[in-house]
């Protein structure tokens, strides 16, 4: 019997919930005894020169082993994203200029890491404040440059020419709209951490919390300058990473090189305001769609133009703008699609990848538009939705930006979703508490959406070995931080082998055991990494029956394997795996490459209470299709489903990273970061189906950013909806109550100033 679709409870879990994860912080290892501890001094200003940093007095404070100022370190300012303007290199520590509040400037040494912060306080840096940056526009028109040598704040452009009105001729209706897709914060469990040491044979090892410790491996050998044999990655256990620990941080390699400077081990733990000002945050675009067709909701033309926001040195984010641009016409045929992106830098924190990393952003920018031509058209929205839908004949479908979909069975989605949400009971009460002029009022939001999965990393590295005493051993080059990879891959292992799950221990994260691997991030897993486990698997098997039909002295075709055993088929002749392995060893290495993504797919109904009065939004009922391919674990692809889709609930209402006008980060800490607990959330109806790829022997896609980038614009769509009636037709996310409730006001002062103009006229 297959094990797709067995709901196992995770094997993680019992260690978690007793002794509880070890992460970075809390290694206890012999190699760290007599540890230094890092501190950083960091940046109050988000943008000025540096004109002297005192050290004297922090030097002679307790504790205190060394202080390091920029002068003092001899690596080159790495480049943190290798296709972003040459000349926009962070420096290890700043020297001559600041320009993000958190920018590190001085690094301390203490014996105790409670020494740290009394010694850095006693740092004294010099500052000659300069102006801030944050108006993504401002930044574009290059007047105030962060990077003179640059001459210019575009640190990433894509297409940049201007873009052409004419390929709306002919459409009956057009509408524009800038809408923000907002900064948001990963806010993970575990902040950032390393600890380095250098040993006797010249090698570094380095613990971190990362989500892929091969090429974490590689980028601070890079920096450091040394060949990457030379560094050994470990990661304990990860609390959480949702893109923003993709690789390195160059707080890792300056660790190494403190802890190379001293020749003592160095360990660095971020508090959770470092957190909230250091590590990469996500999304920070604005977005200007124009949508035309004709009045029968026929889609003919749509233009998105993203400007993106790369904070202060360029990484990942940068980058990301090319995927909303792949994937801008979402799943909607439409016959005329331009698009151009550009990330300029701003005196902010860098952006990474966030849970999606560039799909949400073209989700939500097409949903939006949408939307807004239905209200246009004056036509319901899942019609005008329906009408332009990829019909299911049309894969695999090359779309206007350039990605090649797989499979896709959109409008199945859209009517399975509706179907499940009671779609015309929901319109029927909507009407009726308009026609009450109810205080609380009802909005439905809906979304259908596709994206990109495994992309940019289609192979992946696994090896499979049964020992003498019957025990399995699985080393993968994917990096779980949550996932479940201990459980599923064991899964997938025992399928073939037919040993106990409990019997199969599954290694991750370890460059000396697994020198090749690309990590967990993109939703790749299971599709990359989980089909390596389970082809490795299936070719130990075969490995396995050739030697027992040496030693069974049967044919090869004749054999079975079941139980952890080979058998001759019909007979209880046999031999067991752990009988073989005590032979000779019993191990397999397999790489799996699909050779391009899938492109997973779903639709989201949301249902939201919006109290006009006061403007706050709640939402009851989210109702989803979140289409994967076949289920391994529906134990864990529902919790990946859950954390996803709380992730976008919580976006369309709660979360941004807010800035002022001078560059001062007004949400660093979870007091004021509008972080969702479940008190914020309803609970989730989860429709189960499944369209399986082409693409690997399970037909499995990704589902780990599924229910961020459907549920982030139905909750959205929701919020509008319930107003719209009043004369709203959008509101930026996110749709916190002053914003819903200064939208409502706006519209009624419109309607007022267009009665008394017409009045006037008369």
């Amino acid at each position: 019997m297959s094990i797709m679709g067995t709901r196992v409870v995770r094997t993680e879990d019992p260690l978690f919930l007793s002794r509880g994860a070890t992460y970075t912080d809390d290694l206890i290892d012999e190699r760290l005894t007599g540890a230094l501890h890092l501190t950083l001094v960091r940046s109050p200003l988000a943008h000025a020169a540096v004109t002297a940093v005192g050290v004297d007095e922090a030097r002679s404070a307790p504790g205190v082993v060394d202080v390091v100022t920029g002068a003092d370190v001899d690596l080159a300012p790495p480049l943190l994203f290798g296709g972003a303007n040459k000349a926009m290199r962070r420096p290890w520590l700043a020297t001559d200029r600041v320009r993000f509040v958190g920018e590190p400037v001085a690094a301390v040494l203490t014996e105790e890491s409670y020494q740290g912060q009394d010694a850095a306080d006693l740092v004294e840096v010099d500052y000659d404040p300069l102006p801030a940056l944050i108006d993504l526009k401002e930044s574009l028109a290059g007047e105030n440059l962060l990077f003179p040598e640059a001459g210019t704040n575009v640190a990433v452009a894509f297409d940049k020419d201007p873009l052409d009105d004419a390929m709306f001729d002919g459409c009956e209706v057009v509408v524009t709209r800038e809408i923000v897709n907002q900064r948001l914060a990963a806010a993970s469990l575990e902040t950032r951490a390393a600890a380095a040491v250098w040993g006797e044979d010249g090698r570094l090892t380095l613990w971190c919390s990362t989500q892929n410790a091969q090429s974490t491996r590689d980028e601070v050998a890079g920096w450091l300058g040394v060949d990457a044999a030379q560094v050994h990655v470990i990661t304990p256990d990860v609390g959480g990473g949702f893109g923003a620990k993709i690789g390195a941080d160059p707080e890792f390699a300056l660790a190494a090189w403190l802890a190379k400077r001293t020749g003592r081990p160095v360990r660095w733990s971020e508090t959770r305001s470092e957190n909230m000002t250091g590590m990469v945050q996500g999304r920070a675009q604005v977005q200007t769609v124009t949508i035309g067709g004709s009045r029968d909701g026929d889609v003919q033309a749509y233009r998105l133009d993203v400007l993106a926001d790369a904070g202060a040195y360029p990484r990942l984010g940068s980058f990301l703008p090319y995927f909303t641009r792949m994937m801008a016409t979402g799943v909607y045929e439409i016959p005329k699609v331009a698009s151009r992106a550009r990330s300029v830098v701003t005196t902010t924190t860098s952006t990474g990848a966030y849970r999606g990393a560039g799909r949400p952003e073209a989700t939500a920018a097409i949903e939006r538009a949408m939307d807004l031509f239905a209200a246009e058209i004056g036509m319901d929205p899942v019609e005008v939705r329906r009408r332009n839908l990829v019909p299911a004949d049309a894969f695999p479908y090359k779309t206007p930006g350039g990605a090649t979909y797989d499979t896709g069975e959109y409008a199945q989605a859209l009517d399975k979703v509706l179907a499940a949400a009671d779609y015309p009971a929901l319109r029927a009460e909507q009407a009726a508490r308009r026609e009450r002029g109810d205080a609380v009022q009802l909005g439905i939001g809906v979304s259908v959406f596709v994206e990109i999965t495994g992309g940019g990393a289609f192979s992946e590295d696994a090896s499979v070995e049964v020992h003498p005493d019957g025990t399995v051993t699985v080393l993968t080059g994917t990096s779980p931080h949550g996932q479940g990879h201990a459980t599923a891959w064991a899964m997938l292992a025992s399928e073939h082998l037919g040993i106990d799950i409990g019997r199969i221990t599954v290694t991750h994260g370890d460059t000396d055991l697994i020198p090749r691997g690309a990590g967990t991030m993109g939703s790749r897993s299971l599709q990359t990494g989980g089909v390596a486990v389970y082809q490795a698997a299936g070719e130990l098997v075969e490995l396995a029956k050739q030697r027992a039909a040496d030693l069974l002295e049967a044919d090869v075709d004749d054999l079975e394997v079941a139980d952890g055993a080979v058998t001759v088929r019909g007979t209880d002749r046999g031999v067991t795996l752990a009988q073989l392995a005590e032979r000779e060893r019993l191990q397999v290495d397999s790489t799996f490459d699909s050779g391009a993504p899938s492109f997973p797919f779903g639709a989201h109904v949301a249902v939201v209470e919006v109290d006009v009065e006061s403007g706050k939004a709640v939402v009851d009922r989210i109702v989803t299709v979140d289409d994967a391919g076949p289920v391994l674990n529906p134990l864990l692809c529902e919790g990946q489903r859950h954390g996803g889709i709380a992730q976008g609930i919580s976006q369309a209402l709660l979360e941004e990273v807010v800035y002022d006008a001078d560059g001062n980060p007004l949400t660093a800490t979870f007091a004021d970061y509008a972080f969702p607990s479940a008190a914020e959330l309803p609970s989730f109806t989860l429709v189960d189906m499944a369209t399986p790829t082409h693409l690997n022997p399970i037909g499995a896609k990704g589902i780990g950013e599924a229910g961020t980038i459907g549920a982030t614009p139905a909750v959205q769509s929701a919020v509008v909806d319930a107003v719209s009636h009043l004369g709203v037709r959008h509101i930026d996310m996110p749709t916190s109550p002053l914003r819903i409730w200064e939208a409502i006001n706006a519209a009624a002062q419109s309607d007022s100033d267009a009665r008394i103009s017409a009045g006037s006229q008369a």
